[in-house]
């Protein structure tokens, strides 16, 4: 499947939250009509599906601009896949199943850090079994 072809609203998150303050900034610079300085957004197969491995905010801003595409790029770093897997697996459990759901996970630096960050490090520590 080609990346650059798939709609937003196909992709899987592998994030629970939005920080509004990153997503404040993006808002600041993301042109719906200029990509010049939109780094492409990394997108992954992992067990058959295609799921999101970083850009959550930038998908969220384009989403609040109307866009129903952005450019994406196929993922080969070499992660923790396993991490990925977790977060993918509660994303479907809370129902996040599209970044149009992240909408409305939008929450403060705060609460981002309290939601998002602190959940990655206790899952990562599950994960990597410390």
């Amino acid at each position: 499947m080609v990346a650059e072809l798939m709609k937003i609203k196909d992709l899987q998150p592998s994030q629970l939250y939005i920080s509004k303050e990153k997503l404040d900034a993006v808002m600041s610079w993301l042109d719906p009509n200029d990509f010049t300085n939109f780094e492409p957004v990394p997108i992954k197969l992992l067990d058959g599906e295609i799921i999101i491995t970083d850009g959550h905010t930038r998908l969220v801003a384009a989403l609040l601009l109307g866009l129903e595409t952005v450019p994406l790029m196929w993922d080969e770093d070499e992660l923790n896949w396993d991490m990925y897997r977790a977060c993918v697996k509660e994303c479907k459990k809370q129902v996040l199943l599209s970044p149009i759901d992240l909408l409305k996970r939008i929450v403060s630096k705060e609460e981002y850090d309290i939601k998002w960050n602190k959940w990655c490090d206790v899952m990562q520590a599950k994960v990597l079994g410390k």
